[in-house]
């Protein structure tokens, strides 16, 4: 039985978490996230705690559902709180990005800009051409749309060109030798 699944998460002053069938709806001052779980799981507010628990005992995949249902609820606790972000550096010579609105304008050595549309709930800001953060309120758009930025020009292990996370170590190799 899951250790983490009986833990109950506790809710700060600021966030308001309901419950409307199987959908948790959390809500604070960084913005709204909401999440759809299977009902093998259910989710209750009392005391100011989120409490998690099976519904059905047996099965495998309620035993599996039950921590990840808990992380992922206090995942979005923490996420209208303080908020998640993802730092990404470009690299390379002419490589920069800009920001026009909603639309990310990547210039990463095509023959074509690369617009890129920032989903809602998404904040990223653009500094010297060359940095870029991403934050929000769900973690797992937030590290999606870090993905999605990085999977334009991975880092290259030859010159280490690319868009890389902050502290992403690339291993370099050597290039070819003429004997």
């Amino acid at each position: 039985m899951s250790r983490i699944g009986k833990q109950p998460i506790p809710v700060p002053d600021k966030v308001n978490v309901t419950i409307k069938g199987d959908t948790v709806l959390v809500e604070g001052p960084k913005g709204k996230v909401s999440k759809l779980f299977a009902p093998v799981v259910k989710v209750t507010v009392a005391d100011k705690n989120v409490i998690v628990s099976r519904t059905e005992d047996d099965s495998r995949f309620a035993k599996a559902m039950y921590g990840t249902v808990r992380s992922i609820i206090a995942g979005m606790v923490k996420g209208v709180t303080d908020g998640y972000t993802k730092d990404l550096e470009i690299q390379g010579v002419g490589f920069k990005a800009n920001l026009k609105g909603n639309l990310l304008d990547l210039a990463l050595g095509y023959s074509h800009p690369i617009v890129m549309e920032i989903p809602a709930g998404i904040k990223v800001t653009v500094t010297d051409q060359t940095k870029v953060k991403v934050e929000g309120a769900d973690k797992q758009l937030v590290g999606a749309v870090a993905a999605e930025i990085r999977s334009y020009y991975p880092p290259e292990p030859y010159k280490g060109k690319g868009v890389r996370l902050v502290g992403e170590r690339v291993r370099r190799k050597e290039g070819k030798t003429v004997a």
